[in-house]
């Protein structure tokens, strides 16, 4: 098993040991309370299950008692971007990392202040499980992968900051970017596109390459190959490029997307096996990740690999998912604006009940993705409604699919607000245009989050009719949507801000902008205040 985040994404990759078939246990029907539970593990007793699932059971029963509530327990303010991950609070450009395991964050550990040409451009955190078998210790261990102004990338220990490895990319291009493809156990690194000066289409030169990209495996880091992609190859107008679920993702600046097999790539266009820190033939016997030389280009694409799939799409933002395969996508037509398209990916037929539409009018558009959960639904969240939905549908068996509703979630507000208000004076005043759906003076919902181990959904919801946003937080049961309580947030809540919110078990970790600083409010699970 093997985890990997970045930024806001904690993705597992899970794998199903097989056993011999056994009798199924005894099991007791009815729910057991978190009491019993934990005495019958003191006296040695194991259900059917795992550990770590019962004991997910019993925090989630305890956060949903009313004897419990989460309370303020930490405030951070910063002028550099603060992120939070795993547990781990990053300020200073990574430099300094807190832990949130404790009842108030405190200071895992301060690297030393690094040049500017040092300091980390991007940074993935990853883990691996101790059911794999690596040659070093330190292969096991949390891991946070840097990748600095010079184009080093560092792996460094996730709990002290040490540097436990690192790798020279080029000293001809720039890298700037990482991103995971999680289903293959593999992370990459961007380049910079590279621009055409306006003197170099002065003088007739064409520049061809967009960018470069290498590839790694992870645990143990191993370099899978390094990669041009030109337009000889790719074709004109390419604007940016992205690796997931093993497929080269390929966008272009008249919105359409093409994607291609990364293994057919590797298969067919790799020219040698490169290993770190050994001798490689195309850098003349030099040193593979050492400086000056880096990673020399093994991938050499020739021509143009087949395209796997199409599509014209606006903002170049399309997704896949559910089961059968789908994919959701707003065709790049003014006519479609608003509109949420749900085809089989197999024969590109909309789905019944494809379209979605959330009709609203207001300043932030509605959003619209696949359940992070893999169960293969989709959340649709507008600014007075979330509805999950589900695909129904068999694979091959000739009969479209058809989009249900699996739940909704409605904010609490007066669906028909008067249009008329009475002054001070008496005198009668008609409001002359309608209210936004957003408008801040409505509850409104801001976001949703999935916690994974405790199956709970964390809805934010901001309401503005004091004259100051106010924010809180309700849990509702991710199979159900039933609404389980709600958590007040103390700071204010300005929604001309940027936020972020993350449910991590017993931790709320809300980080605000406000101009050009930054302020992270940690909440911690307590005993409710008498």
């Amino acid at each position: 098993m093997v985890f990997f985040c970045h930024a806001t994404t904690n993705s597992p990759v899970v794998e199903h040991n097989q056993c011999p078939l056994l009798m199924a246990p005894y099991r007791r029907k009815g729910a057991v309370n978190a009491a019993e539970l934990l005495s019958r593990r003191s006296r040695g007793i194991r259900e059917a299950g795992t550990l770590s699932r019962h004991n997910m059971r019993v925090l989630r029963g305890i956060i949903l008692q009313d004897s419990r509530e989460f309370i303020k327990a930490w405030s951070k303010t910063s002028k550099s971007t603060i992120k939070y991950q795993d547990g781990k609070i990053y300020l200073q450009n990574f430099q300094n990392c807190y832990s949130c395991v404790y009842s108030e964050p405190q200071l895992l550990y301060k690297l030393p202040k690094r040049s500017k040409l040092e300091k980390f451009e991007d940074a993935l955190l990853c883990q691996s499980s101790l059911e794999s078998t690596l040659a070093s210790p330190s292969d096991h261990k949390p891991s946070l992968l840097a990748l600095t102004a010079d184009n080093w990338l560092c792996r460094l220990s996730a709990e002290t900051g040490e540097e436990l490895q690192r790798v020279y990319l080029s000293s001809k291009h720039k890298f700037r970017y990482l991103g995971w493809d999680v289903t293959q156990e593999i992370f990459y690194v961007k380049s910079v596109q590279n621009k055409e000066s306006s003197l170099a289409r002065q003088a007739g030169i064409t520049q061809n390459t967009v960018m470069h990209m290498a590839i790694f495996h992870v645990f143990p880091l191993q370099i899978v190959g390094m990669l041009e992609i030109n337009k000889k190859i790719f074709g004109n107008g390419v604007t940016d490029v992205d690796l997931s679920l093993g497929v080269l993702v390929v966008s272009y600046s008249n919105k359409s997307v093409k994607l291609y097999s990364f293994e057919h790539i590797v298969q067919k266009y790799l020219t040698e096996k490169l290993m770190l820190g050994k001798q490689s033939s195309l850098l003349g016997g030099k040193t593979v990740g050492d400086t000056p030389f880096g990673i020399p280009v093994n991938i050499q694409i020739t021509d143009c690999p087949p395209v796997l799939f199409e599509v014209s799409c606006a903002h170049n933002s399309f997704q896949i998912g559910g089961y059968p395969w789908h994919y959701i996508y707003t065709p790049p037509h003014k006519s479609h604006e608003g509109t949420h398209h749900i085809c089989s990916l197999k024969e590109s037929t909309l789905a019944i009940n494809g379209i979605q539409n959330m009709d609203c009018c207001s300043l932030v558009s509605d959003a619209i993705f696949f359940h992070p959960d893999d169960s293969g639904r989709i959340f649709h969240v507008g600014p007075a409604t979330i509805n999950v939905l589900k695909i129904k549908g068999e694979l091959n068996s000739g009969l479209p699919s058809k989009v249900v509703k699996d739940f909704s979630m409605a904010t609490l507000r007066n669906n028909n607000p008067s249009q008329v208000t009475v002054t001070s004076s008496g005198r009668t005043v008609k409001k002359r245009f309608h209210q936004l759906d957003d408008d801040p003076d409505l509850e409104t919902f801001h976001m949703v989050e999935y916690e994974d181990e405790l199956d709970l959904l964390a809805v934010v919801v901001i309401n503005g009719e004091e004259g100051e946003g106010r924010a809180h937080i309700r849990l509702h049961d991710n199979q159900s949507g039933q609404l389980l309580r709600t958590v007040d947030l103390e700071e204010p809540w300005d929604e001309t801000y940027r936020h972020e919110l993350f449910f991590d078990k017993d931790t709320i970790v809300h980080i605000e902008q406000k101009n050009t600083n930054f302020c992270c409010h940690v909440y911690k699970l307590k005993a409710a205040r008498k």
